[in-house]
């Protein structure tokens, strides 16, 4: 599992000023794409945080992608939201997206846009659809910088007494191809929690992904890759 632009799960938290947990995600991906995707992770260590303030919102998570022998990767997404008056939806949205892998580092995007953020009365549900300018910078020789745009959309749905969570997001960008052209990106990861307390949930993550995964074998560039989760929320 790795989890590309993450943005705008702060929508998933309204109910506190501060919540933040761990979660572990055991991934089918390389099972079920042997071929494709017979080095994908075996399991993802995903840390969030959230916090509130008068001004706005942070919110910061990092992933870390575990193989049999090694921690593969550390990727990190924080931004920064700025509501843009007391009762207003809207808010300006600047965030930062990055990390390292054992074999060099993830290219380095920059994002500033809008956001406008909802909730039912109740906070039951959540809602939350962003905007952005997107510039990748050039991290290393095989990268460009070039500018591009995102659009995000983030839901979070809370049923029988918050017993079940329904929660995830859907990204769409333009990003480069190995051959210098553009392509556009499609991904999504809803997940599905059951809540035994209100620290411990058992759950699934579905990535859909297109043009997220580059893939050298052929010519697949659609894939679902499930995991088996666990989550304590602090």
């Amino acid at each position: 599992m790795k989890k590309n632009l993450f943005s705008g799960l702060m929508a998933l938290f309204c109910l506190t000023a501060t919540a933040q947990n761990i979660q572990l995600h055991y991934d089918f991906g390389r099972h079920i794409y042997a071929s494709e995707e017979g080095e994908r992770a075996n399991a993802t260590v995903t840390y969030e945080l959230f916090k509130a303030d008068k001004l706005g919102s942070w919110f910061y998570f990092v992933d870390m992608d575990f193989s049999k022998h090694f921690i593969e990767s550390a990727y990190t997404e924080i931004a920064r939201e700025f509501n843009l008056g007391k009762q207003s939806p809207f808010a300006a949205h600047v965030e930062y997206n990055g990390g390292l892998s054992r074999f060099g580092s993830f290219q380095h995007v920059g994002l500033v846009g809008a956001a406008y953020n909802g909730h039912t009365e109740d906070f039951s549900k959540v809602w939350s659809v962003q905007l952005m300018y997107k510039q990748f910078f050039k991290s290393d020789a095989n990268t460009n910088n070039f500018p591009s745009f995102q659009l995000t959309g983030v839901w979070g749905l809370n049923f029988l007494n918050n017993k079940l969570t329904f929660a995830g997001f859907i990204d769409l960008w333009i990003e480069e191809k190995n051959d210098d052209k553009y392509k556009l990106v499609i991904l999504s990861e809803p997940q599905l929690w059951y809540n035994f307390t209100e620290h411990f949930s058992l759950g699934t993550e579905i990535e859909f992904s297109n043009n997220f995964v580059y893939n050298q074998k052929n010519d697949k560039t659609f894939f679902v890759n499930p995991t088996l989760a666990a989550k304590w929320t602090f």
